[in-house]
Formats: C-alpha cells, sequence, structure tokens
C-alpha cells in the first residue's frame, strides 16, 4: 500500500505511483510526461487527447494513441479543418478510437478555429499559463498534487474565450502536467527535473 510518495518499480527505480500500473504508464511517465511540448499541431494533439479521456482513464486514451492519431491525420491542424461531415461518420464507426460524437465534433471544431490562427499562436497561448517554476511546491506526495490551479482555470478560459471546445480547468491541468508546463513528478521520483 502506497502512502503517495514515489515507489521502486520493478527495476528499483523510484517513481510516482500511479507509472507503476502497467508497462504502457512507465514509458509515458519516463519518456514523456511532464516533458515541454511546443508546436501548435503537436499541443493540438495533446488537447483533444486530454479532452477525449475526460471521464475515462488515461490509460485507455493511451493505448489507442497511434488509432487517434490515423483517423485525425496526425493531428494536423489545417487537415482536421477540412473533415467533413463524412468524415465524422468514419470517425464514429472507427473501432480504434473513443467513438463520442459530442468529443468528435469539438476535435474537428476546434481544428477549424485554429486553423484561422497565425502560426505558433496556439503555443503561445498555452505557454503563457505556466506558472513560474520557483512559486510550486514540489509535491512530496500525490496528495499535493492539484487538480486544478488558479492557471489552469485562466487557460481553460482562454481558450474557451477564443471559441475552443471540452477545455475546462481541470482538462486544461491535465494538459498543463502532460505538456511541461509544471512538473508535477513527485520529490524523488526519478523523472523529476529529468534532462530535456
Amino acid at each position: 500500500m502506497s502512502d503517495g510518495t514515489a515507489l521502486a518499480g520493478p527495476d528499483g527505480v523510484p517513481r510516482c505511483p500511479w507509472a507503476l500500473s502497467t508497462e504502457d504508464y512507465v514509458s509515458y511517465h519516463d519518456e514523456e510526461w511532464g516533458r515541454p511540448v511546443h508546436g501548435d499541431d503537436a499541443l493540438y494533439e495533446r488537447l483533444c487527447l486530454e479532452a477525449f479521456q475526460s471521464g475515462l482513464s488515461w490509460i485507455t486514451i493511451l493505448r489507442r494513441r497511434e488509432g487517434f492519431r490515423a483517423a485525425f491525420s496526425g493531428f494536423r491542424i489545417a487537415e482536421v479543418a477540412a473533415f467533413t461531415e463524412a468524415d465524422k461518420e468514419r470517425l464514429l464507426a472507427d473501432s480504434g478510437i473513443i467513438r463520442n460524437r459530442a468529443k468528435i465534433e469539438a476535435t474537428v471544431a476546434n481544428a477549424r478555429v485554429l486553423a484561422e490562427w497565425s502560426p505558433d499562436d496556439l503555443d503561445a497561448l498555452i505557454w503563457s499559463h505556466a506558472p513560474d517554476p520557483a512559486t510550486r511546491q514540489v509535491p512530496k506526495t500525490l496528495a499535493d498534487v492539484p487538480a486544478v490551479t488558479p492557471e489552469s482555470t485562466a487557460l481553460a478560459k482562454a481558450l474557451k474565450k477564443q471559441g475552443i471546445r471540452f477545455v475546462g480547468p481541470t482538462t486544461a491541468y491535465a494538459l498543463m502536467q502532460a505538456c511541461g508546463l509544471v512538473d508535477d513528478h513527485l520529490e524523488t521520483c526519478v523523472a523529476r527535473g529529468a534532462p530535456l
């Protein structure tokens, strides 16, 4: 039973406890989660996947990520923005993704909004909400990791104001964690402050 602190995995290396439930999580935790992500298409992908994850376990999305990438043209904003009603019906029949009409509609609608933005605008908007690392306490246990912060609430509001759908404060904070705007690896976790 964990007290919420970093735990030693099979290799003896301490990691955030959530990372130890599957091999997929170990790789994602060690190589991706919390590392800075830049670029409009890359951030659009993370935004979409976090929205699809809403109400589900992240492992469900992680194991279908390649299916999502294939279904949504690699999350290239310009290409998804051009999706038609026929494409949406195709997506609703695609067993490689989560077939949720509202989330599919939001993914396409968000691409259409973002296709009108200038290059790097999405990157700049998201990263403008990154808190100063010096103002954040290093989490010692999972109980120290918030689900929502003032910054994630502000990011969700900023995205909504621009017409981006399906991103509330909790989803925005998950995006911030996944894309390295915050480092929520626990204090004794091997990935804490890992080199990029």
